[in-house]
């Protein structure tokens, strides 16, 4: 019977089920494994299985319960972690084969506190080399399926854990977000993914290792943050994982949320949504569905709704170069020199540009200009709402669509709403808001500065009355 039920239970059903003594952990992952073992050959969402890891995990958890110990609040719950985030004694390979073989002597902070809750760490996740790349394809592994549609792509890099959570593998999933990529694969995959503000989930080793070389990068728009099947479960997945952290100078307390009790959006919430992202490309249906999602959010939830566009800067060459600055490509090149193997074409490409000092400094400051007008806008709204991106799922085997509606478009035309607010370092979410020939879409919710509390209250709003997507035709 829980075999059955396991893949549709919630993370907090799961906490408070194994809490109670009314299942034990061992029980719970016996669960989680046979989901696991059901679609993983369909899906292909893990690089790495760490049953050995997880069972003993499991047990210390059950040992607690039977002397009465008191557990953490994800007691017992499977949760699967990025290939980009560290975990001691599990294989992290950063979907490269320059790493295929590494595994790390420390945990990330976030799996450090996930432990400390007593979440049981499943396994690693498929990513795109590096993260370069909004997908699920990389070298070392099999391109991850989508379960709405095992021939298309969940979205990426964080490709794996939202097609684990999708699929009913686990109900938590820990991503990173450099561009949009908890947002993208959320949207892609019917789930709910967040973005907290800029340094409230502390980063450490992550993007600042430089004992790694090639993998150090990306450290002012970075982020990690939970993909889950519902708001309330991601919220509780931030409260164990935000916090400040001493190794981590970006840092900043959480006392001012309370991530489990958010406060009910307020009738009269003024919104601002953006239907498109200039002149890029969008499928209409999806901008229609989209549309449709928000007038009705609009009414349901008593919205004041301002349909507008974003501030007329190239944020997109910006968000390029930036990327290019803040990457080990020295480190980078020295790894290739000294292991010479096949790596993705996005980190030979980048690797072949230049980056000359001007175009630094007119990247930093367009940078500037674009947050000072966003800082602008959000003094005149309470939250922006946006497609999450401009396309739905694309093949699995591609690094994106090269056309959308028969139009040709240039790379990552197909996702422009995201990357934005890596530059600004504002709190996102990405909510399902319906389907589109059978295939998810999502909501971009953007809140103000540090703004995370106004993000999760319109996510959970938002939520209640959107329709349910159901459940994708490969499950558990």
């Amino acid at each position: 019977m829980l075999i059955e039920e396991y893949p549709s239970l919630s993370a907090r059903t799961i906490a408070q089920r194994v809490a109670s003594g009314t299942v034990s952990a061992r029980a719970i992952l016996d669960a989680a494994f046979a989901a696991l073992d059901k679609v993983e050959h369909e899906i292909h969402a893990f690089a790495t299985i760490a049953r050995e890891q997880a069972y003993a995990a499991a047990d210390k958890v059950d040992g607690k319960i039977a002397r009465k110990e008191a557990v953490g609040p994800l007691a017992g719950v499977p949760v699967a972690i990025k290939d980009l985030v560290l975990t001691k004694g599990i294989r992290t390979t950063f979907g490269s084969n320059l790493y295929a073989d590494y595994i790390p002597d420390h945990d990330d902070i976030v799996v450090e506190r996930l432990k400390a809750a007593d979440a049981i760490i499943i396994g690693k996740t498929n990513v795109s080399e590096f993260g370069f790349g909004a997908h699920g394809n990389n070298l070392l592994f099999p391109a991850t399926g989508n379960p709405w549609d095992t021939e298309r792509s969940p979205g990426g890099s964080s490709a794996g854990s939202a097609a684990a959570v999708a699929a009913g593998i686990c109900p938590i999933a820990i991503g990173s977000d450099g561009g949009g990529s908890v947002r993208l694969p959320a949207a892609l995959s019917g789930l709910v993914g967040v973005k907290a503000a800029m340094g409230r989930v502390p980063l450490w080793p992550g993007c600042r290792d430089i004992s790694l070389p090639g993998v150090s990068g990306w450290e002012s728009i970075e982020h990690i943050g939970p993909l889950a099947r519902d708001v309330a479960d991601a919220s509780l997945v931030l409260s164990v994982i935000a916090g400040p952290d001493p190794r981590d100078r970006w840092s900043i307390p959480c006392a001012d949320i309370n991530w489990t009790d958010i406060a009910p959006l307020p009738r009269g919430t003024k919104v601002l949504y953006w239907p498109t992202w200039h002149d890029q490309a969008i499928e209409q249906a999806l901008k229609d569905a989209t549309d449709k999602a928000v007038a009705h959010l609009a009414e349901a939830c008593g919205l004041e709704l301002v349909i507008g566009a974003p501030p007329q800067i190239d944020v997109h060459a910006t968000f390029k170069t930036i990327v290019a600055l803040e990457t080990d490509l020295s480190g980078m090149e020295k790894l290739l020199k000294a292991k010479p193997l096949p790596v993705a074409k996005a980190v030979t490409d980048l690797l072949s540009e230049t980056r000359p000092f001007v175009d630094a400094t007119d990247a930093i400051t367009a940078r500037k200009a674009f947050v000072d007008e966003i800082a602008k806008v959000m003094s005149e709204c309470d939250v922006i709402l946006t497609p999450t991106l401009s396309v739905t799922a694309f093949a699995k085997d591609q690094d994106g669509p090269s056309m959308i509606d028969g139009k040709p478009i240039v790379p990552y035309e197909w996702c422009p709403f995201t990357s934005p607010f890596n530059l600004t370092g504002q709190p996102a979410a990405s909510v399902p808001c319906g389907l589109v020939d059978g295939l998810p879409i999502g909501l971009q919710i953007i809140g103000p500065h540090l703004g995370d509390a106004k993000v999760l209250s319109a996510a959970a709003a938002f939520e209640a009355v959107l329709p349910n997507i159901g459940r994708p035709p490969i499950h558990a």
